[in-house]
């Protein structure tokens, strides 16, 4: 951060990223997508003519010549932690793969966050939203009773969208508004809004919000046709003069929001801040149900730098919608401009990009993927490349306007102004969204804490505490500037206790990767726990054992020791007429 930056006045209604967790093609963790990002890494699979009919397409249709074999895939959609969720097999198998990753990511998100849901005090909200159902229609094909009389309520509950959010409520035991969203490509972005309004009318003291699209069998492409929204490559080419359309992915992402105030006096690690966002619709001034709509598009910007209370020229960064159409393309920049242009003359100041050019439209989850790389690209103050960007498209004047398209990972500039940015996520039917993010203000370091902290991790088996232990080692490694002290901190109040336990005492990161990967089971210490609801004992050893000095390094280390000591010493004092820690 500059020396000397300056952040504007808030308004009070400023909701923070918390956490965030997120599976998209590439990528498996939130960590892998951000380097996918950097490194420029164009995540779309291009099957092969095996895989093709492995997955059940009809060779005739594969064999056509506008037949696209690729998309953006996630890895593992057929399996599902069921254990974790108390869910039964019947009950997981009915159930559709977006629903089941929709309830894993947000666990990893609270995860992230540092809350265990149950015991955090306050309500959590959850806000989301889930795509076309394919899974229903592969299950009725190869399972003809699976809407039977007997079986129709377990497949109405696993499958309709309706369940999708009260599921994680019911799941995790979340007391605040459950709301499925749907309002097609804008409907993670949508969701985005809700929670936030949500939080700021106290509907919540946190919100889970998002998306998800997995369509299955995930190894089948598309037919092309001239002048779709389809790229007849499998390729996504935003804004370039070769852009034809988008290719479709699999993908999920969940953020946890908290209002900035509540996360400031909670210690919260904070992504970026929501400054304002908003949404409405195109109505029907537009060529058809489908198109975009410049003026529909301009207005939800200009509400939501509105609500922000922000000058549009502070923004330096907007992630667009940017699904890489030849007309699409050219009516977005031209909102952008009708909103920017009039208020300077300056050109080329502010980046644009469009994450569907490194994993495809993730259709439901196109929005929030696009919010979570933007707080990625704020947190990490770097700015990543939008793909297949060579020369613009002829209806695109950029080199009169505000915006250029950034082509490489470079360190963002602040100008000695916190670094803002805009989301843009638009929907078929006309429902746009707009969120106007910025950078959060360092964290204060934390304080002074006792010379040896107590790591400890639990899990449900005794093979997944191993797999844990070996995530911390990795996230140890991964981030060495972290304070040991918070780490210990998060895993003891911000994990749900399970039985399988495991602890280790270390005095320093370097001494907690070396005891973990040394796995010496005298410092590192595994057990199952028989009941979490144990009395506690009292042991008083007696018999002269004591010793001068017995207590004195926790006197030294341990304030609320010290303190306690100190009290009795000055209470005492008056009828001993003398200081007991002389004594002691």
């Amino acid at each position: 951060m500059s020396e000397n930056k300056t952040f504007l006045e808030e308004t009070g209604l400023e909701v923070a990223i918390v956490g965030m967790a997120g599976r998209f093609p590439g990528a498996k963790t939130i960590s892998q997508f951000w380097d996918n990002l950097c490194s420029g890494k164009e995540s779309i699979r291009i099957f092969s003519d095996e895989e093709i009919l492995a997955a059940g397409v009809n060779p005739e249709v594969a064999k056509k010549e506008n037949y696209v074999k690729a998309r953006g895939v996630l890895e593992d959609v057929e399996y599902f932690d069921a254990g974790l969720f108390s869910c039964t097999p019947k009950e997981s198998e009915s159930m559709d793969p977006q629903h089941r990753f929709f309830l894993e990511t947000c666990w990893e998100a609270l995860e992230d966050a540092g809350y265990d849901s149950s015991r955090y005090p306050g309500s959590i909200g959850v806000y989301g939203g889930v795509g076309f159902n394919s899974y229903l229609m592969l299950e009725l094909k190869t399972q003809p009773d699976f809407l039977s009389e007997e079986k129709i309520l377990n497949a109405l509950i696993g499958n309709d969208k309706e369940y999708l959010s009260t599921r994680v409520s019911y799941k995790l035991d979340l007391r605040g508004p459950s709301i499925t969203v749907q309002s097609a490509c804008s409907t993670s972005l949508v969701a985005v809004h809700l929670a936030c309004q949500g939080l700021i009318a106290g509907d919540s003291d946190m919100a889970l919000a998002g998306g998800v699209s997995i369509r299955v069998p995930e190894h089948t492409g598309y037919i092309h046709h001239q002048g779709s929204i389809l790229s007849p490559d499998g390729h996504c080419r935003a804004f370039d003069e070769n852009a034809k359309g988008a290719v479709g992915g699999n993908g999920v992402g969940v953020v946890v929001l908290k209002r900035l105030e509540d996360a400031r006096a909670d210690g919260d690690h904070v992504y970026a801040v929501i400054k304002g966002s908003a949404i409405n619709n195109d109505g029907s001034s537009k060529a058809g149900f489908a198109a975009s709509s410049v003026d529909g598009e301009a207005r939800a910007i200009r509400s939501a730098q509105a609500m922000a209370e922000i000058d549009p020229r502070t923004i330096s960064y907007i992630e667009t919608h940017g699904s890489g159409t030849a007309i699409g393309d050219p009516i977005e920049i031209s909102a952008l401009n009708k909103v920017f242009g009039t208020l300077t003359e300056k050109t080329r100041y502010c980046a644009v990009g469009s994450v569907k050019t490194n994993v495809g439209h993730l259709d439901t989850a196109a929005g929030i993927t696009g919010l979570i790389k933007t707080s990625l690209a704020l947190s990490n103050k770097k700015l990543v490349p939008s793909l297949n960007f060579n020369k613009p498209n002829p209806r695109i004047d950029f080199d009169d306007s505000p915006f250029y398209v950034n082509t490489q990972t470079v360190d963002w500039p602040d100008h000695g102004l916190s670094r803002r940015a805009g989301v843009s996520s638009f929907g078929i039917g006309g429902t746009n969204a707009h969120v106007i993010l910025e950078e959060a203000l360092a964290m204060a370091a934390s304080g002074s804490s006792r010379p040896w902290q107590l790591l400890s991790l639990s899990a449900r088996s005794h093979q997944a505490v191993g797999v844990a232990t070996e995530n911390l080692a990795k996230h140890l490694e991964s981030t060495p500037g972290q304070q040991l002290a918070d780490v210990a901190y998060t895993l003891q109040m911000g994990r749900r206790e399970f039985n399988h336990r495991r602890i280790l005492l270390v005095k320093d990161m370097d001494d907690a990767i070396r005891t973990i990967r040394s796995e010496d089971p005298k410092r590192l210490f595994t057990a199952k726990i028989a009941s979490n609801d144990r009395p506690a004992s009292f042991m008083f050893s007696g018999q002269g054992s004591q010793y001068i000095n017995m207590g004195r390094e926790l006197y030294e280390n341990e304030a609320f020791f010290r303190d306690t000591i100190d009290r009795c010493a000055s209470l005492l004092h008056s009828e001993l007429e003398l200081d007991i820690r002389d004594i002691l």
